[in-house]
């Protein structure tokens, strides 16, 4: 991606005329493949629960268009999607198409906005091809040479950090941050800010070289492995003055750790706790809760949990500082891109074992 980049644009480009009568898409490929939602998982998913299908590529009626999937963001929050249960966002029926944030080429266009060629950040999901009408796109800038990015540091992973850090977690110099997941899509974004805001920043990873990586080439003071039996020592003497920020996406052994360290009037915000997804029971004990209640009281923390689709109203601030950051190289991104729609089941589980280094992109064309 050109790093001088400034903003996503909604301005339109040139407008095509209506669609030829014979488009060039459909001389380019007539199959849709479309990777669907087979069963519901109990506990861990499998990549028995999607199903690859094969339609015809749709065709685009008036004020809408085609869109040809590029790349595919795989995120965490899809485990959500895949239950049966109620939550903040509509789950997938079976055999619809698994959801997903995309950058998608237009590929026929009987919208006035936009144009074929143009580079869309889009919600097609897990498929080739996908009809809109226009509602929700976001055009990219066409000169920009990692169109991927859309789906991670300039995108909803990207946000998340911006929000989930500045707005909740509120950071001042001298503060020690502490941030789960700390190579990853968000947590590699959480502590470059931190950073940039004058903060100590602790990572907790799994892999050592994770963590070599979070400390040699994000600029991290210190990380720890959740893989180490001993964690819980090491972060307590990588924090010896405790704990003013703690940004939570993790839960579990990290949380544990993190939580007696926790300064008065810490600051935790929480946009995932990837731990627990696969769960189908509580946790074994002991009860801890009237502990965290306690030390809620006690040292007046501020815990708040926040879905970034309400943070909307932030994307303009957002963009606009981190496509500075990017610019002067105070923010480094690293991407694992996974080649091929079909790879993309064995991809998502792997999201949590730990498996990706960096934000999980599919490149489908």
């Amino acid at each position: 991606m050109t790093l001088n980049r400034r903003e996503f644009t909604l301005s339109s480009v040139a407008a095509l005329s209506t669609l030829a009568a014979t488009p060039v898409w459909a001389m380019e490929n007539s199959v849709n493949r479309r990777i669907v939602l087979a069963s519901r998982p109990a506990g861990a998913p499998a990549v028995t629960n999607f199903r690859l299908e094969e339609q015809a590529v749709p065709e685009p009626a008036e004020g809408e268009v085609l869109l040809r999937t590029r790349y595919l963001s795989l995120d965490p929050y899809m485990r959500g999607r895949m239950n049966a249960g109620e939550s903040y966002a509509d789950r997938v029926e079976l055999g619809e198409v698994m959801v997903g944030g995309t950058v998608s080429e237009v590929q026929a266009s009987r919208h006035s906005d936009f144009a074929v060629g143009d580079l869309v950040s889009a919600y097609s999901g897990w498929q080739d091809y996908a009809l809109s009408d226009g509602v929700g796109l976001m055009k990219l800038d066409p000169r920009i040479s990692s169109p991927s990015y859309a789906l991670g540091v300039l995108g909803m992973p990207g946000l998340t950090a911006y929000v989930g850090l500045l707005d909740i977690g509120e950071p001042k110099a001298g503060d020690t941050v502490v941030l789960a997941a700390s190579t990853g899509a968000v947590g590699s974004v959480v502590g470059q800010i931190a950073k940039l805001k004058g903060c100590r920043v602790v990572g907790i990873a799994g892999a050592r070289e994770k963590c070599e990586y979070a400390v040699k080439e994000l600029g991290y003071d210190a990380c720890v492995s959740h893989y180490d039996s001993d964690m819980a020592g090491q972060l307590a003497q990588a924090c010896p003055d405790g704990i003013d920020v703690y940004f939570e996406n993790v839960g579990g052994s990290s949380w544990n750790a993190v939580m007696p360290l926790l300064n008065n009037f810490a600051r935790v915000p929480i946009c995932g706790l990837i731990a627990h997804y696969n769960q189908t029971e509580l946790p074994p004990g002991p009860d801890r809760l009237s502990v965290m209640q306690g030390l809620i009281l006690q040292r007046s923390l501020k815990i708040q949990g926040f879905i970034i689709s309400n943070y909307r109203h932030r994307i303009p601030a957002f963009i606009g500082d981190m496509s500075q950051w990017l610019a002067a190289g105070q923010i480094r991104y690293r991407e694992d891109v996974v080649q091929g729609l079909e790879n993309a089941p064995e991809a998502f589980l792997g999201l949590f074992s730990g498996a990706n280094f960096g934000k999980l992109v599919v490149k489908v064309s």
